[in-house]
Parts: structure tokens; sequence; C-alpha cells
């Protein structure tokens, strides 16, 4: 019990101390380990009836954590990328609903990997000084709010 108390409170405290950036890259990260958990759901046997109560759950995490990725795009400073992003986002979500009304595990594998691929691309951006600087100071972020 004491282990998860201070896991909890470390959690706060990354979150509390993340640049903006770090924080675009903990929500794909989270909303990846979204899509892996319904992943599994899906794996589990159909008669398992707790498997659609996880599958639904698991997506819907991953919905509003796009949600959220995409409700923190700045028109005015992204650019031609922010409005992409968005058209990407939506994307995203129109396949998890479609996921989770007709349980298919086809368009939550589809949507891993490219949410993986956006994931591994921001991760490498924020490596480099001189892009990374750019997402680090809520000054200067190109298409975040």
């Amino acid at each position: 019990m004491v282990a998860s108390a201070y896991a909890r409170v470390y959690r706060a405290n990354s979150i509390l101390t993340a640049t903006p950036g770090q924080l675009v890259l903990m929500l794909y990260d989270s909303a990846l380990a979204s899509l892996e958990a319904a992943q599994g759901a899906f794996g589990r046997s159909p008669a398992d009836l707790k498997r659609y109560e996880d599958i639904n759950r698991h997506l819907r995490k991953a919905q509003r954590i796009i949600a959220e990725l995409r409700q923190s795009l700045n028109f005015e400073a992204g650019g031609d990328f922010a409005p992409l992003m968005h058209r990407l986002y939506e994307y995203y979500n129109r396949r998890l609903v479609e996921a989770n009304m007709q349980k298919k595990v086809e368009p939550v594998v589809e949507v891993e990997g490219l949410l993986r691929e956006l994931r591994d691309a921001w991760a490498e951006m924020l490596k480099r000084p001189e892009a990374g600087a750019a997402v680090q100071a809520p000054e200067a972020q190109p298409a975040l709010r």
C-alpha cells in the first residue's frame, strides 16, 4: 500500500515538473498503454463477459487522451502542422469508435501503430536541443497551447 502511494506521488511530481513537450510524450505513452490493454482484452475468450467492459474502458481512455492531444493544438502558431494533426487525431478517434462499436481489434492495431510512429518522432524531436527548445518554453511552442 505504501509503495503505491509513493508511486502516485512520483507520478504527480513528474507531471507537475514536466515541460509541455514531455507532457505530450506522456500523453502518447498513456494512450499507447490503453490501446495495448484493449488489444489484450480483445485476445481474451469471448465467453469472458468482462472482456467487453475492459475493451470499452481502455478504448474510451485512449479516446480521451487523443481528444486532449487534439485540444492542445495551437492553430495560430501551428502553421500547417496543427490542422494536419487535428485531422489525424479525428481519424484515430473515428477508428477507435468503430473498433468499440463493432468489437474489432484491427482498427485498434492500426491506430496503435500510427500513434507509436508519432510518439517515437516526438521523442526523437525532444532529444534535439534546437528543436526541443521550441516545445520546452511555453512562450515558444509552435503547435501547442
